[in-house]
């Protein structure tokens, strides 16, 4: 805004520099006019209208920003304050997080260590199964069969019961074609019977529970007493099957061939002419199987009941080369098993008798000593079937399967 002097009446008068002011730093500030400054209030009247309107302009366009600034302040402070509240339940979401965060994290802890423990008695279980598993696989090993080739069964049991039932009806039109026999095979059970111990049956099995339950029983054995414990009799797992045995009416197995320098297909079929005599039996030939490695061949002839005559012989006579020489000849067999069962080792009659002192008196005295105590009905006892005492060492009992 220019001002002009009073009685000027051109262009604005030259301004003055300001004057240099040195200021003390060290002493009291001074008043504006000590420092040659004066103050003085414009007179409105001096001032031009339209300058006026001007300022005027100016001013409410700053009362409008001024307006707007406050506004948007205002705005600015309530977003603050949501914001503010937001942070604050923020914060208190996430605390509240954070405490169940925590407590998830202590139960899973907690859920491990119960699970791992849980999964510890579930291995131990298991390898306890596996055991039993491994037991049980021993046992239908045991109580399973291995056939060879010559009908026999091979298996690890004291004895075994062989009972022939019956003969199989034959197939077709050919009743010499083949032999069907079958056998009834109960496995003996054995039973290790150790030192001072007793094996004791009894005709009735109520004597026998009776005294089981008694549990002991004083026993005078010549000039000492001894207390004899009575326990239940168990036995391992007991096996029967049916054997069924297939007699071939066409083929034979030979054995014991000699060995020539000559073509495996040579010696079939000199076997093969051997076998084709009517001499010693045989006839027409449609096979032979031979096996140099092992000398044997099988020998399949077309007729049925070829083979009836040739198995009587041991020795069967081979002619090669001038010379005789003698086969072992034994008819073709199919072996099976059918009507595999397992029956309870449990004796309802049998007492095992534990305890027993050792005496001077030899086995059989004290064996007699105890059998005429079990069979005095004023000492629970009854009549008794048999009695095994073993007085040093120990003896394998076997057991039928109507024994038990």
């Amino acid at each position: 805004m220019e001002r002009h002097p009073e009685g000027s009446s051109a262009g604005p008068a030259a301004v003055p520099p300001p004057p240099q002011v040195l200021m003390d730093l060290s002493s009291l500030p001074n008043s504006l006019e000590d420092n040659g400054f004066y103050v003085t209030t414009p007179d409105p009247s001096d001032i031009p209208k339209d300058e006026m309107e001007s300022l005027k302009q100016e001013l409410e366009k700053w009362k409008e920003r001024l307006e707007k600034a406050e506004k948007t302040k205002a705005d600015l402070q309530l977003c603050k304050l949501s914001a503010d509240k937001e942070y604050v339940e923020i914060e208190h979401e996430l605390t509240e997080l954070r405490d169940a965060q925590e407590k998830l994290d202590k139960e899973s802890a907690m859920s491990m260590a119960v699970y791992e423990a849980e999964l510890s008695v579930l291995n131990q279980e298991n390898a306890e199964l596996r055991r039993e598993i491994e037991k049980l696989k021993q046992d239908l090993a045991e109580c399973s069969s291995v056939l060879s080739q010559d009908g026999k069964i091979k298996k690890k049991v004291a004895e075994m019961k062989v009972e022939f039932t019956h003969l199989e009806d034959t197939e077709g039109n050919f009743p010499d074609m083949n032999t069907r026999c079958v056998f009834s095979v109960t496995a003996r059970i054995p039973f290790k019977l150790n030192q001072n111990q007793a094996l004791l049956t009894l005709e009735d099995e109520e004597v026998a529970q009776r005294l089981t339950k008694m549990g002991k029983h004083t026993v005078n054995l010549d000039r000492k007493t001894a207390d004899v414990k009575v326990v239940p009799f168990t036995v391992g797992m007991g096996v029967k099957f049916e054997l069924h045995v297939t007699i071939s009416g066409k083929k034979i197995n030979v054995s014991e061939i000699p060995e020539l320098s000559i073509p495996e297909e040579w010696m079939r079929d000199k076997l093969e002419l051997n076998f084709y005599k009517s001499v010693h039996g045989g006839g027409e030939v449609e096979n032979v199987k031979y096996d140099k490695k092992s000398r044997t061949a099988v020998i399949t002839f077309t007729r049925p009941g070829a083979t009836a005559s040739i198995v009587r012989y041991t020795k069967y006579p081979f002619y090669v080369n001038g010379r005789s020489h003698r086969l072992s000849v034994s008819p073709s067999t199919d072996v099976h098993l059918e009507k595999l069962q397992l029956f309870s080792g449990f004796s309802t009659k049998t007492i095992l008798l534990k305890g027993i002192k050792d005496t001077e008196d030899d086995e059989e005295s004290v064996q007699d000593m105890i059998e005429i105590h079990f069979q005095k009905p004023s000492n629970g006892g009854g009549e008794t079937e048999s009695i095994k005492y073993v007085s040093k060492g120990a003896a394998w009992v076997c057991f039928e399967e109507d024994a038990i």
